[in-house]
């Protein structure tokens, strides 16, 4: 399986707000004219014939200089962001866009202040924690067919190892909307996505 893993570099503050903003605009170029076949369809109520795996991972965890609304926030952003990308069926050739489905999280959308990552630091950003969605989404992609042909992995680690089930650098970070998770279905099945919350747990499931 093709992995492209890339590493974001650290910049200062003017460096990055520029390079920010490039990069968004050459993203959104991208999207409209790169010529990739993009998943849009999403079937909700129905899944396909075949559950090829699960996994979840815990909404709630005790961190370190963590208030706990940050984590009450990050549920909250992850409900919105999982129904636009819930039941997202991926056909041969379709790519998923992590960051093309959700879209820009906001205040007029619901999103509220969660925890993010920058520079090895913890910051507050709307819709902050929804990296915990992308890393579900990319250890569940990993155990099937289908084609990672983007991923940007953390260069950091907040979680401690209490319960820990996966293995190191197995995550995929995202920063909207040019840090994002693509997918490729290069295979000759039709995949289907389903995300939900439940018992204090994200889960994923994917089918074919």
């Amino acid at each position: 399986m093709k992995n492209k893993i890339n590493k974001p570099a650290f910049r200062n503050n003017f460096r990055m707000t520029l390079g920010r903003l490039y990069f968004t605009v050459k993203r959104y170029f991208e999207w409209c004219f790169d010529g990739k076949l993009y998943a849009i369809n999403k079937v909700q109520n129905e899944r396909l014939e075949y559950k090829i795996f699960i996994s979840q991972s815990p909404l709630r965890r005790a961190l370190k200089n963590i208030d706990e609304y940050l984590n009450e926030n990050k549920i909250t952003n992850l409900k919105i962001a999982i129904e636009q990308i819930n039941g997202i069926i991926l056909k041969p050739q379709e790519v998923f866009s992590y960051w093309k489905l959700i879209g820009k999280p906001t205040k007029s959308k619901g999103y509220k202040e969660g925890f993010v990552l920058h520079n090895g630091k913890i910051a507050k950003e709307i819709g902050g924690g929804l990296c915990q969605l992308s890393n579900l989404i990319y250890w569940i992609t990993l155990h099937t067919p289908l084609t990672i042909t983007e991923r940007w992995r953390h260069n950091y680690d907040v979680f401690p190892d209490t319960g820990r089930d996966r293995p190191f650098a197995s995550g995929a970070t995202c920063s909207f909307n040019y840090v994002d998770l693509q997918i490729k279905n290069t295979t000759q099945n039709t995949y289907q996505l389903i995300l939900k919350l439940e018992n204090d747990h994200l889960v994923g499931e994917i089918f074919h």
